[in-house]
């Protein structure tokens, strides 16, 4: 395997957050917002470049980077592997964070920018069939979106079953990128896409140094751990679930086998004294069971 896996911690930053190859992210931007030409980005301020952190200071985290274009725009582009308890809110609460922020009390609204959230999500969320998403706030009536502070952006991983000779788009060559990179053996031909080729590089193994893939290996297994405790958890959670299935049914079928006895005994004309010694059951059970067979 030549290429990193795009989805880790420390491959995700560098690559999405190299203020030195913004064209990279730049290419990455117009792919998913499909922007025309005119609209295009051209450039952009990367406000969290990528660093690399102390292995021991390695810690899970929100995977974000955050981006300024020309026209004072901000982009927060997200990879979530893992779905997170409230996803939906914390993305929209999040995004709301970094519209508000742009202002101090006092100053003016219209000095607000807007926000555009990209989420890469390596599990599935929507109902839709859909691999990429779009979501504003629009009139129900005419579709008209007035209120566009905010955008929010999808990208599902799994829904993206395209192989590469299907994908004719540069958004479908940048989402294969992302999802298959770490099983491929060589740079694609044919990308025509100078952000998406210098991604490609960025990935290449060879090209990192050995303290960059020491991190790269500790984010891996840092997230195998979390995946092995989940399951863990789910193993444990279904378990136990099973064990009180069983033991109800152990208990309902001895309230039966005791009902069943202590209807035999009223039949035969015992009294409750007795019954209640044979099944266990107290007196007001007995009488209830005698209204019923009467």
């Amino acid at each position: 395997m030549k290429f990193v896996d795009i989805k880790n911690d420390i491959a995700f930053r560098k690559i999405s957050g190299n203020e030195n190859k913004t064209e990279i992210l730049i290419s990455f931007l117009n792919a998913v917002l499909e922007l025309p030409k005119g609209k295009k980005i051209k450039k952009i301020e990367i406000k969290n470049p990528y660093q690399l952190p102390e292995i021991k200071d390695l810690k899970s985290s929100i995977l974000d980077v955050r981006v300024t274009d020309e026209r004072e725009i901000s982009y927060i582009v997200e990879m979530q592997v893992e779905e997170p308890d409230g996803f939906d809110k914390r993305v929209q609460f999040y995004t709301a964070r970094q519209y508000s922020k742009q202002i101090e009390k006092g100053d003016d609204y219209p000095k607000l920018n807007q926000v555009i959230f990209i989420g890469i999500l390596d599990f599935i969320f929507f109902d839709d069939d859909n691999y990429i998403t779009r979501h504003r706030t629009v009139n129900l009536r005419t579709q008209n979106c007035t209120l566009n502070g905010m955008e929010y952006n999808f990208i599902e991983l799994p829904k993206f079953i395209k192989e590469l000779k299907n994908c004719k788009s540069l958004i479908d060559k940048w989402i294969y990128f992302i999802k298959n990179a770490p099983n491929l053996d060589v740079i694609p031909a044919d990308l025509k896409d100078d952000g998406l080729e210098h991604a490609y590089e960025d990935a290449y193994r060879h090209n990192w140094t050995k303290e960059e893939l020491e991190a790269y290996l500790y984010a891996e297994m840092r997230r195998q751990d979390e995946k092995g405790k989940t399951e863990l958890a789910i193993k444990k959670a279904v378990k136990k679930a099973i064990e009180k299935a069983v033991e109800n049914a152990i208990e309902k079928t001895k309230e039966e086998e005791k009902n069943e006895n202590a209807i035999k005994g009223i039949k035969a004309g015992y009294p409750n004294e007795i019954i209640h010694t044979i099944t266990g059951l107290n007196v007001n059970q007995i009488n209830e069971l005698r209204k019923q067979i009467e």
